[in-house]
């Protein structure tokens, strides 16, 4: 089992930054390629960013590109997702996910732990 723990989500106006954190627990967090996903009002969970397990690899949505950076430290068992620029439509909770993967994946059913999310809001 890995527990993620998501932090680092608030309230925020147009155009500033936020940054969200996943503390990871339980089996060993290097193992796992690790992702970002988010759930806006009335709409389904999207990918956001992916880390690969060694950390060489993002992949990114393209609403989010040159936006938002996600990246990881595996000393600390943690992923990071750099979030400048806000836009209103980022408003969502936010969902850290471990994936049983060396690269760096975008499909939801591909991870395979998840945590309890975080939210953003995004004000104009």
């Amino acid at each position: 089992q890995v527990q993620l723990v998501e932090s680092g989500g608030g309230m925020m106006q147009a155009g500033g930054s936020l940054r969200l954190s996943c503390a990871a627990s339980g089996r060993t967090f290097s193992n796992y390629a690790m992702g970002w996903f988010r759930r806006a009002p009335g709409k389904e969970r999207e990918f956001v960013a992916a880390i690969s397990r060694g950390g060489g690899t993002t992949r990114y949505t393209d609403s989010v590109k040159d936006r938002f950076t996600i990246s990881r430290d595996n000393a600390k068992n943690t992923v990071f997702l750099q979030m400048n620029s806000l836009k209103p439509e980022d408003t969502a909770v936010y969902y850290c996910a471990a994936d049983w993967s060396i690269v760096a994946r975008t499909t939801e059913s591909e991870y395979d732990y998840w945590g309890q999310g975080t939210q953003v809001t995004v004000s104009s």
